[in-house]
Formats: C-alpha cells, sequence, structure tokens
C-alpha cells in the first residue's frame, strides 16, 4: 500500500502546519499528526438556494452559456476549462451537464486521470497536455490536467521539493502564456468532505454494477484525507494566478455544483469577451544573456580548403554518429534550430549533420506558414508538437523565431504580441533545457551580396528554379527591415542555457564543418554530466 511522503510535505514551499492529524514517512511509519492551515480547510460555502430558485438559476446561466457559443466563435476565443477535485466528487456528471448546453461541434473532452504512459514520459512534462490545448473559438475541457500529475507525485514520494517547484514554475508559466495569448483558462477545484467522499464509495461499493468505479487509490484517498488537503491546497495556492485563478466548487449536491460551474463559467467568458482587445503587459526579461555581436559586425571572409573540408568532415561525421548512439542509451533529447537569410545555406547544413544520424533516430521539421488548426491555436502549440523523445533528435528548418521576424515585420501578429514573444520564447527553451534537452540554434548567416548572387543563380537554372519563389524576392527589399529585427532577437534570446551560434556561410563548406563541431562539442558535454 502507498502511504504518504512526510519528508516531501516538509519540504514543500509555504506549507504551514500544525499539530493534527496522522502522516506517514516513506516507509510507512507514522510520523505524527498535522492539520494544515489552507486554502481549502479556511473555503467558506456559498448558501445553496432554495430548489426553486435553484432550478431557475440553471436555467438561466444554460441559456446564457448557450447564447455564448456563437460570440465564442465570432470573437476566436479558446477557451481551455480544467476540472479536478476529489474521488468521487462528482467533476464527471457537473461535466456532462455543462457540454449538454453546449454545440458538439464547438468542444471536445480530454480525459488526463490516467498517469503518463510510458511513451510520455519521454517527452517533456507538459507535452501531453500541451497538444491538448483548443483551437480559437472552441472548448476544451480537462477531466483532471496537470495537478493531478502532480499531485499525485508528491503524495506517493515520486516527486521531491525541487522538481515540484519546477512543475509548478512550468505550469504557471505556460498558464500566463495562454491567458498573454488570448486563452481563456478556467479552473475548478470540486470539494467534499471527508465523510461525504466516504458515502459515496461505501455507495458504489455496494453495488456490483458500480463497484468498478472505486479502486484502491480512492479508498487510500479517503482514508489520507487530511494529508491529500494539504497537498491539494498547496498547490491551489501556488498556482492561483489573477489571470487564471482557482474556483472552490461546493460539490455536495450535483445541481449546485453545476450552478456554481455554470456562473463562473460564464462570468469568466463574459470577461474575456470584454477584454480581448487588451494588450498584455511586457514581462521583463530574468534569464541570463551572454552579449552577442551585430550581424553587421561579424567577419564573413572565413573560407576552409576543399582538403581540408573532405578531412574534417569525414572525422566530425563519424563523431557525431558515435554520439548519436551514445545520447540515445542516455535518453538525451536534441534540437538544433535553424535561422538565416534566405538561400544561406541552411538545407545542405542540415544535409550534412543528418548524414551523420541513424535515420531511425532524428526527424527534420521544415516550418512553413502555419495551417489553418495551426494558426488557431498559441503559436508555440507547432514547436510542442514536434518535440523529440528522448535519445532522439529534433531538427527544425525554420523555427519558433518566425514570431519575431516575419510575423512581426509582415504584420501577421500585433507589436504586443512579437514584443511578448522574447520572454516566452526563451521560457520555452527553459522548460526544454530544464527537461534535459540539448538546445543548439544557428543563424545561418551571409551579405545581401551573396544572397543576391545566389538568387540569380537559382532564377536561372532550370533545376534550381523550385528554390526562388517572388516572396523570396519581397522579402529582400527588407533586408534592412529584417536585419534589424535579427540583431534584437539574437541579443534578446542568447541565453545560456540556449545560446545562438552563428554561421559564417559565404563559404558554405565553412559554415558545414562549424555547425558540425559545434553540434559534436555540444553532445559530448552533455553525455559526459549524464
Amino acid at each position: 500500500m502507498v502511504k504518504f511522503n512526510n519528508k516531501i510535505a516538509d519540504s514543500l514551499p509555504n506549507m504551514k502546519k500544525i499539530r493534527e492529524g496522522s502522516f506517514y514517512n516513506s516507509i510507512g511509519q507514522q510520523t505524527g499528526s498535522y492539520r494544515e492551515v489552507c486554502m481549502l480547510k479556511e473555503f467558506v460555502k456559498t448558501k445553496k438556494p432554495d430548489t426553486g430558485t435553484l432550478k431557475l438559476r440553471l436555467g438561466e446561466e444554460r441559456a446564457k452559456l448557450s447564447g455564448y457559443q456563437m460570440k465564442i466563435k465570432e470573437k476566436k476565443l479558446p477557451v481551455m476549462v480544467i476540472f479536478e477535485g476529489w474521488d468521487a466528487a462528482g467533476k464527471g456528471s457537473v461535466l456532462g451537464d455543462v457540454i449538454k448546453n453546449i454545440d458538439p461541434r464547438f468542444f471536445q473532452v480530454a480525459t488526463m486521470d490516467k498517469p503518463p504512459t510510458a511513451e510520455e514520459q519521454r517527452y517533456p512534462f507538459l507535452y501531453r497536455y500541451m497538444i491538448e490545448i483548443p483551437e480559437a473559438g472552441k472548448f476544451r475541457f480537462f477531466d483532471t490536467c496537470w495537478m493531478k500529475e502532480v499531485t499525485d507525485g508528491v503524495l506517493h514520494g515520486q516527486l521531491g521539493a525541487d522538481e515540484y517547484k519546477k512543475r509548478i514554475r512550468s505550469i504557471n508559466t505556460i498558464e500566463r502564456q495562454l491567458t498573454d495569448n488570448g486563452y481563456l483558462v478556467m479552473k475548478f477545484f470540486f470539494h467534499i468532505g471527508r465523510k461525504e467522499q466516504k458515502e459515496r464509495f461505501d455507495s458504489l461499493l455496494g453495488s456490483k454494477n458500480t463497484s468498478w468505479r472505486v479502486n484502491d487509490e480512492d479508498l487510500w484517498q479517503n482514508r489520507h484525507y487530511d494529508e491529500c488537503l494539504g497537498v491539494f491546497s498547496q498547490y491551489l495556492e501556488d498556482t492561483n494566478l489573477t489571470t487564471a485563478p482557482w474556483y472552490i466548487i461546493d460539490a455536495k449536491d450535483r445541481k449546485w455544483a453545476t450552478l456554481q460551474v455554470l456562473q463562473y463559467l460564464n462570468q469568466g467568458i463574459d470577461t474575456a469577451l470584454k477584454n480581448a482587445s487588451l494588450a498584455v503587459p511586457i514581462r521583463q526579461n530574468t534569464f541570463r544573456l551572454k552579449q552577442m555581436p551585430l550581424l553587421a559586425d561579424i567577419p564573413l571572409d572565413k573560407t576552409i580548403s576543399d582538403s581540408r573540408y573532405d578531412k574534417e568532415l569525414k572525422r566530425l561525421q563519424s563523431e557525431l554518429m558515435e554520439l548519436h548512439n551514445e545520447i540515445y542509451r542516455k535518453k538525451i533529447p536534441v534540437v538544433i534550430a535553424y535561422e538565416g537569410w534566405d538561400a544561406a545555406g541552411k538545407g545542405g547544413n542540415i544535409k550534412r549533420i543528418t548524414g551523420a544520424l541513424d535515420p531511425r533516430g532524428y526527424i527534420v521539421n521544415p516550418i512553413a506558414s502555419p495551417e489553418p488548426h495551426e494558426k488557431a491555436r498559441h503559436y508555440l502549440w507547432r514547436f510542442w508538437n514536434r518535440l523529440p523523445k528522448t535519445g532522439h533528435i529534433a531538427i527544425f528548418d525554420r523555427t519558433w523565431y518566425g514570431r519575431v521576424m516575419v510575423e512581426r515585420l509582415e504584420g501577421f501578429c500585433s507589436e504586443n504580441d512579437w514584443q511578448r514573444a522574447y520572454n516566452e520564447i526563451n521560457e520555452f527553451e527553459k522548460e526544454l533545457a530544464d527537461w534535459g534537452a540539448v538546445v543548439i540554434k544557428f543563424w545561418v548567416q551571409i551579405d545581401s551580396d551573396t544572397q543576391l548572387e545566389r538568387f540569380t543563380d537559382r532564377q536561372n537554372t532550370p533545376e534550381k528554379q523550385w528554390k526562388i519563389t517572388d516572396e523570396d524576392w519581397r522579402n529582400r527589399e527588407k533586408w534592412d527591415l529584417y536585419e534589424e529585427a535579427i540583431n534584437e532577437m539574437l541579443q534578446k534570446t542568447n541565453t545560456t542555457f540556449a545560446p545562438w551560434y552563428v554561421l559564417e556561410s559565404v563559404d558554405k563548406k565553412y559554415a558545414r564543418i562549424k555547425a558540425l563541431k559545434v553540434v559534436t562539442e555540444r553532445l559530448k558535454k552533455a553525455c559526459e554530466k549524464k
């Protein structure tokens, strides 16, 4: 039987305890009693209305939610609704009541109550949740979300204090990013007392048709109600954001619980629709940055002889091949991001990297303009979907930095959007680095004259004409504006955990060898630390 891990509870931040209740340490020995002075313990229930008033108000709130559907679609508001709470608190029943008022074309339900599978554990903690976020103009209801995975990890001794803090930071960051990017995030915790929970379990166990709904984990939670109460409350306090607050639902009565959810949900939708056009404050960067030279100050006369190139290419690819085997064995994920001027040589550079890799262990993601279903979500969603699992390599030919380059200059997002993006991108890359990924970012640099020469060659060579488009020529006319944006990007995102490497690519062969050297060096260091 799993016991509550008292050592973990003691180490949680700001956990206030006084003597009362039963706790156990990691080997099952009773160590004392505590009562949590906590958010749930101090929760004051709103008085339940009488039956007639309850029925009337339920009808009003249901009609209101039904009426909001088209407004949500018109305003392209994505609504993410998270149901958490005690086992047997009625989350599923209330969820069923709420979605009856919504056109099935406008919502989906994600059930996340199971622990992550072995495959899911090979991705970042937030991965399996992020791929489920809703499209603009639609609802996505979560029957439990990231809270359960964290609190279960604490209660069963699988999550230490440092990892708990890290996951809380991740959750707060992603919830803030979602709301900053136009999402409405509504979080409900369904609260019942220990006695009520036990009575519900006993009722379910009393029938052979419902007894299957109660498992050992449910019964364990009831026996250790006070311990769970403390951990749940601490989580609620640590993630109670002003932009995504918690709503505690008195779940003793199903209809009353449904009314509370509908009221809060409608209030949230109404506020979000009214605030849809408001700009979001730009957060100060708090990540340590490394100094980066301006593009104009980087000499581009670097060259390599053909004989040395052939020798170095063979040596470095052989070394990278061995390192690929080692990172697979040590389960180290690798993200290699390529950005650069059109015709700078990104494709040829990537080809020399992949030429040394086992094709079963890498993928190249060519990133073009977002598809409609991608454009309808947080701009980082399509990159979360393309992350590698542990031991694998994901190479991105164009990346999330399009937000602060092409989207900025072509007006595909607002100024507030791209100004916020520097910090959001740093947070995204920090999440990857904290997960254990090696993040390598290349800027492939050439001068304007070299680009013109290569464009002209492509235009005049039939077998290369597919590489050149009218858009390439249009972008070239904005060279100075792009250079200004790129310099700002490099300055604001050259972090210690995900630094930029400039590849001087007037001589493409020199750039290829430099990229191989950077990749092998970074992978060697990562393997040494494992």
